[in-house]
């Protein structure tokens, strides 16, 4: 797997919206689906449980893959499983 680097945009989010940084990592390194996006961007998702939410949620991280890393634009959770991961 290549070096991850986290913009700072996708750091803010990991902080001001409280995402647990491990759950994140684990979204990267074993995503449940990977999507594209915007090209050349892809989408990694993995559910969790929420401790803070006592519920499921899933954990978006939109990446940029590099030659030699993946820039981790943004990352964020949602609720709605469903929308994003279809057959849930």
């Amino acid at each position: 797997m290549k070096p991850i680097r986290w913009s700072p945009h996708a750091l803010k989010n990991l902080a001001d919206r409280e995402i647990p940084r491990a759950e994140a990592d684990k979204a990267l390194q074993s995503p449940d689906v990977v999507v594209p996006g915007d090209p050349p961007r892809r989408i990694f998702m993995r559910r969790y449980l929420d401790q803070r939410f006592g519920q499921e949620m899933l954990v978006r991280a939109v990446v940029e893959e590099k030659t030699d890393e993946m820039l981790v634009i943004t990352v964020y959770i949602t609720s709605k499983i469903s929308k994003y991961i279809k057959g849930t």
